[in-house]
């Protein structure tokens, strides 16, 4: 079915059983969020919320909670979306075989933006303060947008051709905003909207600004494509829903006429005011800095409009199933972009950008013993490469030494690297670089630093799977435990002063370099042994989230050698929080109890929670 708006969405849903309904007053401050986050743990369904305290409008959450109902909105359309970037990536083929091809003309035409006068959306006003003010974290700084599609035109190239469409957090209260005429507006870097926002200063002129929320569903999710810079996801947005976008322009804005909501607004040059905390998807809290204000002109909403939210914290949660449908849809582009690059994943589990693990060719040099050669060349073009520059550890592998290895079954990936790394030369540092604006590890906002961890050839190792019963453990540190084949975690003393953290585990390399750990390639030195070793994702989580690897990774009888750093022993990488680390996102347990009742029998959601 291609939906016209998300109303016709809820109701597809409802009827075919993928939808629960919530009749009773429910609290946008922080229990519509617990209720989202319980179901969504659940797998359980959408959720209609009929009543929101403090609203006259009704939400909706958990939409795209599991790759399975993401396919089941998206199915009409899906499958030729991604018919198209296969003949995009691969045009020959289709020449051989041009009946693959039938039915993506009509796709095609979809992706046209479709200029009209008015909409449905077009015809109600309301103020921010009666939105439903959804705030997901006992900290956060007030009521966000928490499915934004944010609209700006390129003041050097303006049109809707070239326009970006991004979902970037929009704080609607608290803080020093002016209710009803501010909210503030959160852009990472490397975001397109940065690009517009900094030729508007240029030219010293305002920027314009347009906030959809609702629509069809392929809008939002529209928003979240790493589309190249300049090509606008109103093309992809149409394509996927299967209608052309249709937009208006009153004012200097354009509005998308099939949203429930649109919020008009102007960024003068110059203007910010602190926005945050807010809780983020690494599973910490973003702290409050300097962003652009927003000047609020209009909200516009449909007669029977319906708010859009979602809950973002530490993964999996709902925007999960946005990265698999990204990998999905997008598969078939990876060896175009890239020739060479054979699969990338940016994990989920570490708040995407902490973690890309990927496998490429290794052929430079068929005739030797295989070593990273090729696979390092691509390993700085990914870095350079759209999103993926953010990427803080990348570990990649060759093809050849295992053809079937899949980048999405990470444990089996990781014994193969640790297998075959050689930590004497398959460390390749940036230390003073950028990173993600959410994480917290590096050095300062938007500062920290990279590694490149490429492994190719024979396996050099076998990795341990017990403790070494005659391990011998430096003083404060205890409880080793096994996190996975060939990696150990023990407990270390809590940080407190990086000085001192960083005498206490050179210290105790200097330990482990008199004991035989050949079959530890990785020792993570943390807080809590018993918490990493429970799951892999507390793993990842853990490792890749609260280190910065120019500060944080030691090494058992580490050298420096013509300006490369490596080590003959063990890796060791110290994963404990620092007091520079933003706090970890912790639930409200007194919402918590109150949210277990819609879950009692004759409760809403009795089977569900």
């Amino acid at each position: 079915m291609r939906y016209k708006s998300l109303r016709q969405c809820v109701d597809d849903l409802d009827r075919h059983g993928h939808l629960v309904r919530i009749e009773q007053e429910v609290d946008p401050y922080l229990e519509m969020a617990e209720i989202h986050r319980r179901v969504y743990q659940a797998g359980g369904p959408a959720i209609y919320y009929a009543r929101v305290k403090g609203s006259p409008f009704p939400a909706v959450s958990n939409l795209f909670g599991t790759i399975d109902r993401s396919r089941f909105i998206l199915r009409s359309t899906m499958k030729w979306m991604k018919r198209l970037i296969e003949i995009k990536a691969d045009p020959p083929a289709f020449l051989r075989a041009p009946w693959k091809a039938l039915g993506v003309s009509k796709i095609a035409f979809n992706t046209l933006p479709k200029r009209v006068r008015s909409g449905p959306v077009m015809r109600h006003t309301t103020e921010i303060d009666q939105l439903p003010q959804v705030q997901c974290w006992p900290d956060d700084g007030g009521a966000f947008v928490l499915l934004p599609q944010v609209y700006t035109e390129d003041p050097d190239q303006p049109g809707v051709m070239q326009s970006n469409l991004g979902m970037y957090r929009i704080q609607l209260g608290g803080n020093d905003y002016v209710q009803n005429e501010e909210i503030g507006l959160h852009y990472q870097i490397r975001r397109d909207i940065g690009i517009h926002h900094s030729n508007a200063l240029k030219r010293g002129e305002p920027l314009k600004v347009s906030i959809f929320v609702g629509g069809p569903p392929a809008h939002t999710f529209g928003a979240v494509m790493p589309l190249p810079e300049g090509l606008s996801e109103l093309i992809f947005a149409g394509g996927l829903a299967g209608r052309r976008f249709r937009y208006a322009r009153q004012n200097g804005h354009v509005i998308s006429t099939d949203a429930d909501f649109v919020i008009t607004g102007t960024v003068q040059p110059g203007e910010t005011k602190p926005e945050g905390p807010f809780g983020d998807h690494l599973g910490y809290y973003s702290l409050a800095h300097e962003f652009p204000v927003l000047k609020v002109d209009q909200v516009f909403h449909r007669k029977d409009a319906i708010w859009p939210f979602t809950v973002v914290g530490r993964p999996p949660q709902e925007d999960t199933a946005f990265g698999d449908l990204i990998h999905e849809i997008t598969g078939p582009m990876v060896p175009v972009e890239i020739p060479g690059l054979k699969a990338i994943n940016a994990v989920d589990a570490a708040g995407v950008h902490p973690l890309l693990i990927a496998i490429g060719s290794e052929r430079y040099v068929p005739y030797r013993e295989r070593e990273p050669q090729e696979i390092l060349t691509l390993a700085h073009a990914l870095l350079g490469f759209g999103a993926c520059s953010l990427a803080k550890y990348l570990f990649i592998c060759a093809h050849e030494d295992a053809p079937d290895l899949d980048v999405h079954h990470i444990d089996d990936y990781f014994v193969h690297v640790l297998e075959r790394v050689d930590w004497r030369r398959d460390l390749h540092f940036q230390t003073r670089t950028t990173i993600d604006t959410l994480d917290y590890s590096g050095t300062g906002f938007n500062q920290g630093s990279k590694v490149v961890i490429a492994a190719a050839g024979a396996k050099k190792r076998d990795l341990e799977t017990r403790v070494p019963p005659d391990l011998t453990l430096p003083d404060g540190f205890k409880n080793p435990a096994i996190v996975m084949p060939g990696v150990l975690a023990i407990e270390g003393p809590e940080f407190t002063h990086a000085d001192q953290a960083a005498l206490d585990v050179e210290g105790a390399t200097q330990i482990f370099a008199s004991q035989r750990l050949t079959g530890f390639p990785l020792i993570l030195v943390v807080d809590d042994s018993d918490f990493m070793a429970r799951t892999l994702n507390n793993f990842i989580w853990t490792t890749f989230t609260r280190s910065n690897p120019s500060h944080d990774i030691y090494g058992v009888n580490a050298f420096v050698e013509h300006k490369h750093w490596g080590c003959t022993g063990s890796l060791v990488i110290d994963a404990r929080l620092k007091p520079h680390h933003a706090p970890p996102l912790i639930e409200d347990p007194i919402v918590t109890k109150k949210v277990d009742v819609f879950g009692v029998s004759g409760g809403p959601l009795q089977g569900i929670i």
